[in-house]
């Protein structure tokens, strides 16, 4: 029997100037492991977490990416484990005085890549060809879940240029106060959802009849500003060509009733999606929305760098790119203001961190409660960290516009879009601003999925890719040991996103038909 021989204790540190790396072997290492320039750790220290790289007394500054991510709570010895209970977190950078516009490089056009996609009348483009069922309250959830049920049994397979059909269904629409402030945010979000390229231009809306999400008020949101002194912003025009179905009107007479009208209807939505047929695109008119969950130590050294990579490509190629996540890019908004295209994108970005920091201090939270269990596990002491490798999804384009919740983008190039860090509610808003792609990656696994577009998943280990084969896509981890560039996995990706988004190849999660529930933001009351 051939025995396996122990990897090499190996650290990984990110700038020359931190004073601490992490543990990159599986498992973790032993105490008294001594490292090959030394170091012999004092503790046993898991895989993903950090290593004291000199003594540290107590209130000295815990450094990795170049950033303060710390205090030492006490006196650390060079080789201790470094983790949240030995340290305390940071004071949240301040909104003022910040770099404007000072790293803005454009990167080299990229030529020559294209994909197949779904041209629509408004000159977007769909990776999926895809009808979709609106819904204005929660009320009529069961009945439109049975009726996509039997249409994907009975009508699907007589239209095989159909992808799928699918409910969006959530819990809004009434019991709410709905012209509450903040109530615009979920009406603009149903209201751009049934806009996705995805959908072809067609839509169809179920609704109860007495909801207080009436028809008429989903299809044209009305003109309350998001923000105090906001303004409207473009939006959208109202939908066309939607057919409205109200189960509380006379002509339905019971269940089956109910049931046969939506199929009725759904069948002339069909006819007309099924004559649609992919054609050569541009990589302009991909829109792809970057997203991380179920975050370690990894995802800033393997995974987010490698989609930085690829959203770099895409930028390059004319292509847009959404990142997200107020509260998980919050301690790097200098960072963001330094890549700000014009100031008028650094001032929108510093609205949306103020209004998310008064937002969390009237629930009477800070940034501090998005750290979780798990990604204190995987080696993340608090958000600070687990910012700094977030922010790295956004590769090193500058940043071309500031989208708030719930509204649908106008432009092209590097967006940041606004949205809690909430995987299924940032995944809900950059639907609803016109992703037609999606990246999503994790370090201690997640199994995401939007049955809306497809979902490409990013692995920021080795072990997490094995035991997982058949639910990530990308195993980023082969950065770690060596057995790829960020550059090699960033153009991997870049290539797979065109395969995907043309039909050629399909994701895990949509081989699994692996998808999530979605879930609307909604800052506003419930009565």
């Amino acid at each position: 029997m051939q025995v396996a021989q122990p990897q090499a204790p190996v650290l990984i540190k990110i700038h020359a100037d931190d004073n601490v790396a992490i543990v990159a072997n599986e498992g973790g290492l032993p105490a008294g492991t001594v490292l090959p320039d030394g170091l012999q750790l004092v503790d046993a220290v898991p895989q993903g977490h950090k290593v004291a790289l000199r003594d540290l007394a107590e209130g000295d500054a815990v450094v990795r990416y170049n950033v303060v991510v710390g205090y030492a709570a006490k006196a650390l010895p060079r080789g201790s484990w470094v983790n949240e209970r030995v340290t305390t977190m940071p004071s949240a950078r301040t909104l003022e005085d910040l770099p404007v516009g000072t790293r803005v490089t454009p990167l080299p056009p990229l030529e020559g890549y294209t994909f197949e996609g779904y041209r629509n009348a408004d000159g977007t483009v769909g990776t999926r060809n895809i009808l979709a069922i609106s819904t204005t309250v929660q009320c009529v959830q069961g009945v439109v879940e049975h009726a996509v049920a039997r249409i994907r049994q009975e009508l699907l397979p007589r239209y095989p240029n159909v992808d799928d059909v699918v409910g969006i269904e959530h819990t809004y629409g009434c019991g709410v106060a709905i012209d509450a402030p903040g109530a615009a945010i979920p009406i603009r979000t149903l209201h751009n959802i049934a806009r996705n390229p995805n959908f072809g231009g067609t839509s169809m809306v179920v609704s109860l009849g007495c909801e207080k999400l009436q028809p008429e008020r989903l299809l044209a949101p009305n003109a309350i500003p998001i923000r105090a002194g906001e303004g409207m912003g473009k939006s959208g025009d109202d939908l066309e060509g939607v057919d409205t179905i109200v189960l509380q009107d006379e002509e339905n007479v019971g269940f089956q009733s109910m049931i046969d009208l939506i199929m009725r209807t759904a069948e002339r939505h069909l006819q007309k999606l099924n004559a649609r047929r992919r054609e050569t695109c541009p990589v302009s008119d991909l829109t792809v929305g970057v997203q991380c969950g179920g975050s370690d130590a990894f995802s800033g050294v393997t995974a987010n760098p490698a989609v930085g990579f690829a959203t770099d490509l895409l930028v390059r190629a004319g292509g847009t790119v959404m990142f997200s996540e107020n509260t998980e890019v919050r301690d790097g908004i200098d960072q963001l203001t330094a890549r700000a295209a014009t100031p008028e994108v650094a001032d929108a970005l510093v609205r949306e961190m103020a209004w998310y920091d008064d937002y969390l201090q009237r629930g009477m939270a800070d940034r501090s409660a998005n750290t979780s269990p798990g990604n204190k596990k995987g080696g993340l002491s608090n958000i600070v960290e687990k910012a700094m490798g977030s922010i790295v999804k956004s590769g090193s384009s500058p940043i071309h516009g500031v989208l708030s919740p719930g509204n649908r983008l106008t432009q092209k190039g590097l967006i940041f879009a606004a949205t809690p860090a909430s995987d299924f509610i940032c995944g809900t808003l950059q639907l609803a601003a016109g992703m037609n792609l999606h990246i999503f990656t994790t370090g201690r696994g997640t199994p995401y999925g939007l049955a809306q577009v497809p979902v490409i998943k990013v692995a920021t280990r080795d072990s997490l890719a094995r035991r997982w084969h058949d639910l990530m896509d990308v195993n980023a981890g082969r950065i770690a040991t060596g057995q790829a560039s960020i550059e090699d996995v960033g153009w991997e990706l870049f290539r797979l996103m065109l395969d995907v988004a043309s039909g050629r190849q399909q994701t895990c999660a949509e081989k699994l038909k692996l998808h999530n529930a979605l879930a609307l933001f909604n800052p506003g009351p419930v009565t």
